[in-house]
């Protein structure tokens, strides 16, 4: 018997009812994530309570043994010498060593205690960080999902010739949209979400110091202004972080002389920065390409190379751009580190190499423990319109 095909609003309404299913499960993933997170918080703080504790303890066994063995002593001597000594002084010194000796056990049993307690919030401790990661990677993998079935693919699917290499790509580009998503909203919550809730806090207190010390609510004021800077300082690396508004404002080569300045501020890093530019056109992906290229390296320098100078030449001739950025760091396996485990290196070297071969480009990295590092970049320019 003939049945006809699902129509394009029926087809449309089960993906819709399907998309929602999964942002509803999504959003409980991350619900839980955010529950084992401050359940790991209030562990650890927990755990470090505890510590604080056994250490304490474990002094107070110290001392009272040092005083149970003067004890003994004592009681040593009453009983060679009981002639010497009254009823009195031969009781009390039988007691004393007693109540010492219980105090003993009393204390080293709660040290036990103590000590399974450690052991005991270390495991729920490792439990939730388990949980944790296993949430965010759910979330991760669900994000994937939610990309294919709302269509992000679609403007990805016409550029693509080749059905594997757009299935491929696509889901490089989803995973790395929701690990940036993932990462920015980590950030705002343990930055900015944090400080504005400190915020709040400053300015109830200092709405009921007015009328009480004027002082203190001038320090709590202080205190409020140095929060709120803290914050939009945090807002403005956020920002900078997904896109340098300098790029759209001044272009690439200020943007890129504006963050070397930065970086040899801020790490004592000598980096020479040479530029030759023959009136060459950029489009702004591969702008933005290049400027995250160096950034990447910096930052790579800053976190491990432990180099002194690092040289960076950029020439944008003949329809191509050639980058060079060679560093007198400590150097690396490369073969390494491009096989490791994408989220271990995070947007690291991968995502460099995956930049480069999205604009058709090539990227060539040497290193070698103890000689530093090269990475020489050569990426095609796309013909603008009219040329």
């Amino acid at each position: 018997m003939y049945k006809p095909a699902l129509s394009a609003k029926k087809m449309n309404e089960i993906i819709k009812n399907t998309i929602d299913v999964i942002e509803k499960g999504k959003n409980e993933i991350f619900e839980i994530a955010e529950s084992a997170r401050n359940e790991c918080k209030n562990l650890e703080k927990e755990l470090q309570n505890i510590k604080v504790k056994a250490a304490r303890i474990i002094n107070e066994v110290d001392e009272l043994e040092i005083l149970e063995k003067r004890s003994r002593v004592r009681l040593a001597l009453v009983s060679k010498n009981f002639k010497e000594f009254t009823e009195d002084d031969i009781k009390a010194a039988y007691e004393d060593a007693n109540a010492l000796k219980v105090k003993i056990l009393l204390k080293r049993q709660e040290e036990k205690d103590l000590i399974k307690q450690r052991s005991d919030l270390e495991k729920r401790l490792k439990a939730s960080y388990e949980v944790v990661k296993k949430a965010e990677k759910l979330v991760s993998q669900v994000g994937v999902a939610m990309g294919y079935l709302s269509g992000n693919l679609k403007e990805l699917s016409e550029q693509l010739e080749d059905i594997q290499q757009k299935e491929a790509v696509g889901i490089k580009v989803i995973k790395a949209q929701e690990e940036e998503r993932q990462r920015v909203a980590r950030e705002i919550h343990d930055g900015p979400a944090q400080s504005m809730a400190n915020v709040v806090i400053k300015a109830e207190i200092c709405e009921k110091l007015f009328d009480r010390d004027m002082t203190r609510a001038k320090h709590e004021l202080t205190e409020l202004k140095n929060i709120v800077r803290g914050c939009l300082k945090d807002v403005r690396k956020i920002i900078y972080d997904l896109r340098p508004m300098s790029l759209d404002d001044l272009g690439l080569i200020p943007t890129l002389q504006r963050f070397i300045m930065n970086f040899e501020e801020e790490t004592r890093v000598n980096v020479d920065f040479s530029v030759n530019i023959e009136n060459e056109v950029i489009d702004s992906i591969t702008q933005l390409s290049v400027f995250r290229i160096i950034q990447e390296s910096l930052n790579n320098i800053r976190k491990y190379a432990k180099a002194s100078t690092v040289v960076i030449k950029l020439e944008v001739i003949h329809r191509r751009i050639n980058l060079l950025i060679i560093d007198d760091g400590i150097g690396f396996d490369v073969k390494c580190k491009l096989s490791a485990n994408k989220r271990e290196s995070g947007f690291g070297l991968f995502i460099m190499k995956e930049r480069v071969e999205l604009l058709k480009g090539k990227i060539n990295i040497k290193s070698d423990i103890g000689e530093g590092t090269r990475i020489k970049v050569i990426i095609p320019l796309k013909k603008m319109e009219g040329q």
